[in-house]
């Protein structure tokens, strides 16, 4: 099993500097990477580029992005400039996002989201790798400049049409809140849809989990509002039912606000999408990660009551 460490703004109030302070925590204690996240707060490559210049080390990926805001060569670009800014290999994510944030916050309507981010992942897998001296993209005349940005193509998936993009064309396939069965029934489509792209080996498999050691009720109170928005989302509204949250569930389709959806889930359903509780309750809950088929998990420090998950990942460090 991998570790790596998720470096996003939480639209929660917290400090607007806090996601670089995670990755200078990260890279201070040896991890190998770090995703900076894309929000409302922070645009993904200045993310990458800040936490790069404050950082001696550590690996960047760049995103989840949403492909309905950025096209291919704008994505590319970002990553080569933020490479040639800090000096060492980035990566880039893409995702499709949401209606929320692609309507609400960009204004652009967000249709045939699939297609979308199968056209993206193609082309700029293709650009990922273009070498000094030739077209930025096809037909272009201008000249690349920058040299490759090194780092792995991701795709942020769980639903089947974007399952068989990341098989098709990603390094890694990254999961977003998910249980170990979870993991496990997307672990073999994953593998099934690598065989039919005709790939020897699939994608890397990853998930990004929330995560506190020793959580005090703010980290458990953080982690409850980062995953109150699934409850409503079809193959996770089934997951938190069977796991006894049914009450939630049902408050969350009639369209309940959040903090009456708080109030319907006790702090013991943070753990079933997530990694809490003391050291041995988190390490057995990686161990049935690592059973269910995941390859890496990228730990989503909560910051509630231990700024900059400094504490959790302090705990955790010695897994890299």
């Amino acid at each position: 099993m991998d570790f790596s460490v998720v470096a996003a703004a939480r639209e929660d109030g917290g400090p607007v500097d806090e996601p670089v302070r995670v990755g200078v925590a990260a890279d201070r204690l040896g991890f190998r990477e770090v995703w900076a996240g894309e929000g409302p707060t922070w645009d993904a490559f200045v993310l990458a580029t800040a936490i790069g210049l404050a950082t001696g080390h550590v690996a960047l990926t760049a995103g989840p992005v949403p492909v309905s805001v950025r096209d291919p060569a704008t994505i590319v670009r970002g990553a080569a400039s933020v490479a040639a800014a800090v000096g060492r290999p980035v990566g880039v994510a893409l995702g499709t996002s949401s209606r929320r944030v692609v309507e609400g916050v960009h204004g652009v309507p967000r249709v045939r989201p699939a297609a979308t981010l199968a056209h993206s992942a193609e082309a700029v897998r293709g650009l990922l790798h273009g070498e000094p001296g030739e077209p930025l993209v096809p037909g272009s005349v201008f000249l690349r400049r920058h040299r490759p940005p090194g780092g792995p193509l991701t795709v942020a998936a769980f639903g089947d049409r974007a399952i068989s993009v990341a098989a098709t064309h990603a390094d890694r396939l990254v999961l977003d809140v998910v249980s170990p069965e979870q993991v496990r029934e997307l672990r073999g489509k994953l593998d099934t849809a690598s065989k039919r792209a005709g790939r020897i080996s699939p994608p890397r498999l990853a998930a990004w989990l929330p995560v506190a050691v020793g959580p005090g009720p703010e980290a458990l109170d953080q982690i409850l509002r980062s995953v109150v928005g699934y409850l409503a989302v079809p193959g996770y509204n089934d997951m938190f039912a069977a796991a006894g949250f049914g009450t939630a569930v049902a408050l969350a389709r009639s369209g309940a606000p959040v903090d009456a959806l708080l109030a319907a889930l006790p702090p013991e359903a943070a753990g079933t999408v997530a990694l809490v509780g003391d050291i041995d309750a988190v390490r057995d809950r990686i161990d049935a990660y690592a059973g269910a088929g995941l390859d890496e998990i990228a730990l989503v420090p909560a910051t509630a009551g231990d700024p900059a998950g400094v504490r959790t990942l302090t705990a955790l460090a010695d897994l890299v």
